[in-house]
């Protein structure tokens, strides 16, 4: 059985705002592949990398309503490693630093369970060690 003593979360600023359900990331490195008059594939150009996301969380609290109006105002928040030591929780690490929201899709009310809610979103800066 695997040690679930870590998760996701959203923190804004020095406050977590909500854990995260589910954290869906897609990297893109783009090349341009370079020719010449006396040969093809001589070489490539690097194009800035994007990392985009889509996280999914519990739509409970004010969670939802406080990542939508960080949306809307263009604000930055970072995704971070909380780690489970005793009873407290602390923040190990950060990977994904200024983030911004670039979509939202609320989830309806469900019978059973908690209501989800999807942000699609972009990191400016990924990989910081905290």
């Amino acid at each position: 059985m695997p040690d679930w003593n870590t998760r996701l979360e959203v923190k804004l600023g020095g406050a977590t705002i909500t854990p995260i359900s589910s954290f869906t990331p897609t990297f893109n490195v783009p090349h341009t592949v370079l020719h010449s008059i006396e040969a093809d594939n001589v070489g490539f150009v690097r194009q800035p990398f994007t990392f985009t996301f889509t996280m999914t969380v519990p739509a409970v609290g004010s969670a939802v309503a406080d990542l939508t109006e960080l949306a809307t105002a263009g604000g930055e928040f970072a995704v971070v490693v909380a780690e489970k030591n005793g009873t407290d929780w602390t923040f190990g690490s950060l990977k994904f630093a200024r983030c911004v929201i670039t979509s939202a899709n609320p989830s309806n009310v469900v019978v059973d369970g908690v209501p989800q809610a999807s942000f699609n979103c972009a990191a400016l800066t990924v990989g910081i060690e905290a």
